[in-house]
């Protein structure tokens, strides 16, 4: 029995140690020294990622009001056929407006110049 009481008494010994350790282990300033610990092991890299996401914010945002700025440049492109349509036909009707004229002056050109060279041979032929 000796040997029964003693190793009853060595398992209450080693059950109560364990509890205090356990105890000991998850005392409340021992739990905010290790979250304290965590915390500066961990803040650094969580400032490094915090600055990095901030940047490929402001680039992200930089790249979708260019695509936005370009839809949009295209939108107002396709809206303004009608205004090349227009400008085609001004075009056309200035072309056809610069031919009369062309035409026109050829014509007078054609009818001063007979009458020019009349007068310039009576003035040479009579001898002025």
């Amino acid at each position: 029995m000796d040997d029964q009481e003693m190793q009853l008494k060595v398992k209450r010994v080693t059950d109560k140690f364990t509890e205090s350790m356990y105890v000991l282990a998850n005392e409340p300033s021992v739990a905010l020294y290790r979250l304290q610990e965590h915390v500066r092991r961990s803040l650094p890299e969580l400032v490094q990622h915090k600055s990095d996401m901030q940047s490929w914010e402001e680039q992200s945002q930089g790249a979708i009001y260019t695509v936005e700025y370009a839809c949009s440049a295209v939108k107002s492109m396709t809206n303004s056929s009608l205004y090349f349509k227009s400008i085609e036909g001004l075009l056309r009707q200035t072309i056809s407006i610069k031919d009369q004229i062309n035409n026109t002056q050829g014509r007078r050109k054609r009818t001063v110049e007979p009458a020019v060279s009349k007068e310039v041979v009576d003035k040479h032929g009579s001898g002025i």
